[in-house]
């Protein structure tokens, strides 16, 4: 059982990146543009207003990057710190608890994206591709021979 639980692994990372990234975008869209029932308020945030527009640029920006599987570490980093500067400078001040506050998004955004920041797209992603792309092309010919006997 374990065996078959590892060999599946990566897709079920590359599944939970896909989720994750197309949810946070979606975040990210309904602030931006108003759609999906637009953003908290019922509209659209106003361009360049600190700090909820940048944050949505983050959220659409870096929930597509991550949904895509491409610079996967690097956006789910910066969309983690994204929603840590949410969680502790909007939520946090009001209550202690996530529940309390509101933060329960920010949070859990901010521990899944910390967590695709170590492990990387899974299956399923363009990082994924370019990496064996760039490990072939490092190859020499005598190496490529050797692997394919």
């Amino acid at each position: 059982m374990t065996g078959r639980l590892n060999t599946a692994q990566p897709y079920a990372l590359g599944l939970f990146r896909i989720v994750v990234g197309l949810l946070f975008a979606c975040h990210g869209a309904a602030a931006l543009f108003g759609v999906l029932g637009g953003s908290q308020g019922g509209g659209t945030v106003a361009a360049g207003a600190w700090p909820a527009w940048y944050a949505a640029v983050i959220q659409l920006v870096g929930g597509g990057l991550v949904l895509i599987g491409f610079g996967t570490r690097v956006a789910a980093f910066v969309a983690s710190g994204s929603m840590a500067y949410a969680y502790f400078d909007v939520h946090q001040p009001s209550a202690l608890w996530p529940l309390q506050n509101g933060g329960e998004a920010s949070a859990m955004f901010c521990w899944a994206m910390l967590l695709l920041v170590f492990t990387g797209s899974g299956a399923l992603g363009l990082d994924r591709l370019f990496t064996r792309r760039g490990a072939q092309a490092a190859e020499s010919p005598a190496q490529r021979e050797t692997l394919a006997v």
